[in-house]
């Protein structure tokens, strides 16, 4: 199968053919955002859905010398490595230019005043989530006042999260999830750790550096959510209605009924 096809098996849309660097683009399972990724070399490309996949997918063309397709994929690699490094540094850099501030995005999630970095930008003022592997810095999520996310090219997200709180692990995949599920277990006096993982799948990668906890997954038609809990293999929250995250179940049911659905699930892991 050609690279397309090869990239449609595994949820990734390319709709027009770049080559030589990592292109966002939309997946099946969340057609409204660009949660895919690209990077087509000729012989040699790199797919990667950040709802299902904590590592890139390699297709390679038939018919081409595997000497020749190797050095393409060693060198793919210290490329990669390379702006992993310029995207750490520009995160670095970024942090140091922001305020602790409220921000909109969190105002219309419940969270009027939560303190978050903010960095003002060509008249925007951006909310900048840091994300870190082992402690280190290797980038951050950048959400403007509608909520339209990003990270920085080139940045490593395998791995990386951002922290909340200390107490029983919580793996969930977004930083408004974070909010609401953090006040709700304040409400019934339980400390956690609640674990940003920017997607479903990356919360497999970090969950296993962790040992045991609570799994937070959205609602997804697709089942990402679900697929990744399973795979994780801890208790499970998730809401009861399709295309709603824990935030959404905050503001439509309120934080009593979030809170003691939480609660359920954690006396299940105790069991």
């Amino acid at each position: 199968m050609d690279f397309i096809q090869f990239a449609a098996v595994h949820g990734v849309i390319i709709e027009r053919l770049d080559q030589g660097r990592w292109v966002r683009v939309r997946t099946t399972d969340k057609p409204s955002h660009k949660n895919g990724a690209y990077k087509w070399l000729g012989d040699v490309g790199f797919v990667q859905n950040w709802a299902t996949m904590t590592e890139p997918s390699v297709w390679r063309a038939e018919g081409v010398d595997m000497a020749a397709q190797r050095a393409i994929v060693r060198q793919a690699s210290l490329d990669d490595d390379r702006r992993n490094r310029e995207a750490a540094e520009r995160a670095k850099w970024i942090l140091t230019q922001c305020e602790l501030k409220p921000h909109a995005y969190l105002a219309g999630k419940g969270f009027p005043d939560e303190l978050v970095n903010v960095w003002e930008r060509d008249g925007l003022m951006l909310a900048v989530i840091p994300m870190r592997i082992g402690g280190a810095i290797v980038g951050c999520q950048i959400i403007d006042d509608a909520g339209d996310k990003k990270f920085l090219s080139g940045q490593k997200t395998s791995g990386a999260t951002f922290a909340i709180g200390q107490g029983v692990n919580v793996v969930c995949e977004g930083y408004a999830t974070a909010l609401s599920v953090r006040q709700a277990l304040r409400s019934i006096k339980i400390n956690a750790c609640v674990h940003v993982c920017f997607s479903a799948g990356n919360m497999r990668k970090v969950a296993a550096t962790l040992g045991r906890g609570l799994t937070i997954v959205d609602n997804d038609a697709s089942n990402a959510g679900q697929d990744a809990a399973k795979a994780i293999g801890w208790p499970l929250w998730m809401p009861d209605a399709v295309g709603e995250d824990a935030n959404d179940y905050h503001k439509r049911c309120g934080l009593f009924s979030l809170a003691m659905g939480l609660k359920v699930a954690l006396q299940s892991m105790r069991a």
